[in-house]
Formats: C-alpha cells, sequence, structure tokens
C-alpha cells in the first residue's frame, strides 16, 4: 500500500480500531473478520512510515502518530458524509443553485412571483440567482448555460437546443394617460382594438421582444388599420413612463398594471381582438438537474391547478 492507494475505508479502520481499543470488537464493528483487519492496520502503517497502534495483552492503544492520524481521519470522513449527504440533497433538489430568468412583464404575474415563493418555502437551501432581461436576451443566455430556465414571452423562432413549455396566455390591456378622455369614462367597459387607429402608439422595441410586438401589429391590421408607432422603448416598464408623460398609449400585458404606475389608466380590448401576452419557461432539452427539477415540478403542479 503506498499513498496513492490509502482508502476512505482505511481511513474507517483506523478510527473504528482507536474507538474499540481493540481489533476483535473493531472487526464485529465493521462486519469484517479479525486476520483481515488486523493485515489492513498494519498495511496501513507501513504506507505511512509509523506504527499507529501499540499492541497491549488486552487490546491496543494509540501512538502519538496513531493520535494525529486518527484525528485527521475522522475529520476526513466527517467532511465525506456531509459531501455524500449533500450530494444526496442537490440530486433531490433541496440543495443547490438555481439561475433563473425572466422578462420584465413577466417578474409581476402572479404566477411567476408564486413559483419563486414557493420554490424559498419549500427548498430555502437552495440559492437563487435571478435575471430580469429581454426575451432575447435571456434565450442567449440558455444557450451559454448562464441560465438554468427562463420565463419568457413568445419566441418568434424555432429553438432547436430548447425546450419551450406554454404556460399560460394573459389578457393585453390599453395604457393611456389617466388625463386622455377615454380615461375618463366607465374604465369596466371594453373597447375595440380598431377606436385606437388614430392614437401614437409606444411599443417594447422588437428585437428584443419581438412575439410581443409582432402580435400587436398584426391585431391592429387585422382590425383595419397601421398602427402608428410614435415610440419604441428598451424595457416594458419604460413604455408605462412614457404613456404617463403622454406621448401615447401602448398596450401591455395585464401584469404590468401591478405596477400601478403614477398617470397611467388602463381599459379592457374587447375580446374580438384576440390579443392575448403568452407566458412560457424555457430551459435546455435534457434531462433536468435535482434544483431544476424541483422548479419544474412547482410550475407543473401550478399549471395543473389553474386548468381545474
Amino acid at each position: 500500500m503506498d499513498r496513492q492507494v490509502i482508502e476512505l475505508r482505511h481511513l474507517r479502520y483506523a478510527v473504528a480500531v482507536a474507538e474499540e481499543g481493540h481489533i476483535t470488537r473493531a472487526a464485529a464493528r465493521l462486519g469484517i473478520q479479525q486476520p483481515p483487519l488486523s493485515q489492513q492496520i498494519r498495511a496501513l502503517e507501513a504506507a505511512i512510515g509509523a506504527p499507529l497502534f501499540r499492541r497491549q495483552p488486552r487490546g491496543v492503544e494509540l501512538t502519538a502518530a496513531g493520535r494525529a492520524f486518527v484525528d485527521k481521519a475522522r475529520r476526513v470522513l466527517r467532511d465525506t458524509d456531509l459531501a455524500v449527504e449533500a450530494a444526496r440533497r442537490a440530486s433531490r433538489g433541496q440543495e443547490g443553485q438555481l439561475a433563473i430568468g425572466f422578462t420584465s412583464s413577466a417578474a409581476f404575474h402572479p404566477f411567476v412571483t408564486g413559483v419563486m415563493r414557493e420554490m424559498r418555502e419549500r427548498a430555502p437551501a437552495i440559492t437563487l440567482s435571478l435575471e430580469e432581461a429581454s426575451t432575447a436576451e435571456l434565450i442567449e443566455a440558455l444557450e451559454a448555460d448562464r441560465l438554468d430556465a427562463a420565463f419568457v414571452r413568445s419566441p418568434t423562432e424555432r429553438l432547436e437546443g430548447l425546450t419551450i413549455t406554454h404556460l399560460l396566455d394573459e389578457e393585453m390591456l390599453v395604457a393611456l394617460p389617466d388625463h386622455h378622455p377615454r380615461a375618463r369614462k366607465d374604465t369596466r367597459r371594453r373597447i375595440a382594438l380598431s377606436a385606437l387607429a388614430d392614437e401614437p402608439l409606444i411599443l417594447y422595441r422588437r428585437p428584443t421582444g419581438a412575439g410581443l410586438y409582432d402580435s400587436i401589429i398584426a391585431a391592429c391590421r387585422a382590425a383595419g388599420f397601421s398602427p402608428k408607432v410614435a415610440q419604441e422603448a428598451s424595457r416594458m416598464v419604460s413604455t408605462l413612463s412614457l404613456v404617463a408623460a403622454g406621448l401615447g398609449i401602448s398596450i401591455v400585458p395585464e401584469s404590468m398594471a401591478r405596477l400601478e404606475t403614477a398617470g397611467v389608466s388602463y381599459l379592457r380590448l374587447d375580446r374580438a381582438a384576440g390579443l392575448v401576452a403568452p407566458l412560457a419557461l424555457a430551459r435546455n432539452k435534457g434531462p433536468a438537474s435535482g434544483t431544476l427539477a424541483r422548479l419544474l415540478g412547482i410550475v407543473t403542479r401550478r399549471v395543473k391547478d389553474r386548468a381545474v
């Protein structure tokens, strides 16, 4: 035996003999025969180059070298047990790390916040790393393995390396300045999309949110007009700031109204407009790790609960 072949079992042998003070009792505790245990202890001492035990008529006692070795061996075995348990907990999704992305509009949806809250409650040992970005940026981060999963809106292209799971469709609202004539009317009434034909429209910039951008443009054309896009914002929240400033109106997912932005009112569209904001979960294809599997389990159950 040399240092390269000293194994954890040799450490356990030495610790058992030290704690029992007797090779025969240590062998019984370990579930092996006494002669092989004696041979392993002698081989371990030869590999170390120093005796670990002093043989006595009724047992053994540790030498100075033995006390130093057994003390360190206990620490190694304790750390090994902790490492094994940590690996098992990680495989069960009880601890580890999870990087999750979300778009600015998805961040305010109660489905997403509910999933994050449940993850924290059910697996507090998991370290969550959260990143807000556009759908395009989140897809890029997934492909680069910087994220484990992301709540996104509707990607406009097929992504061969990713699994995109549709979660729900969210109603879209008209956001308009609160001094707008329509904001003074009964906001409980739904309006036709065509009623917005002459309004300057503020949209979330297409390169960062192509899915929603394209669906709004398509819905307007289906309603019989080409929208007057007055401004494009780099972030969904920025569109509401521009609306509050009186630069135009916007069409945003309903969850954005949770921001309660000062100076902005909301109207519901007639359902004939067919405008919805899909919410999906994107991840890389392949088997899910323990922490990701925990997230997927929570998401799947919550989707089923919504369907009931």
